[in-house]
């Protein structure tokens, strides 16, 4: 008889098989990253696009927010990207005590080449999957991020 502490647990292995798909991605959009000679870590690259999707430049405590991470985080990320000319503080217009974070003309050209370094990242990942099983998981990953769970909230 299989022994209930030691028998495998259908949940704990998807989890495991999950976290280390997630590692892969990582490593494999890393390594795409720094092919593209850019010189942004992957965290700064998630600063680029997360800024990119503001109609005018954010605090950096929107920024903060939007990235959950601690302000003293996005400090550090925005003196890298500023540093290689990617982004820029400037002065909000009604509060001079307020600083905006805006992206240069550099720090578009930079989107535009993460966003195809990204593309080849998802390339290279998606590589064994059929165009079938490419739709169905991305299904499942909508489900997944939504966290909805199916039949919850319905009543009898």
């Amino acid at each position: 008889m299989t022994d209930p502490a030691t028998a495998p647990d259908a949940d704990g292995l998807l989890a495991e098989q999950l976290l280390r798909f997630t590692r892969r991605v990582h490593r494999i959009q890393k390594r795409h990253i720094e092919l593209s000679g850019l010189g942004v870590t992957p965290a700064q690259s998630r600063l680029l696009r997360t800024l990119a999707h503001y109609g005018s430049p954010p605090r950096m405590a929107d920024l903060a927010e939007r990235l959950e991470v601690v302000p003293r985080a996005v400090t550090t990320l925005v003196d890298g990207l500023e540093a290689g000319g990617t982004v820029r503080r400037v002065p909000d217009p009604t509060n001079r005590r307020v600083i905006r974070i805006e992206l240069t003309d550099d720090g578009r050209k930079a989107l535009r080449e993460l966003r195809e370094a990204r593309r080849s990242a998802a390339a290279e990942i998606l590589a064994p999957l059929t165009e079938e099983q490419r739709r169905a998981l991305g299904g499942l990953l909508d489900t997944l991020v939504d966290g909805e769970v199916p039949g919850a909230g319905k009543r009898c």
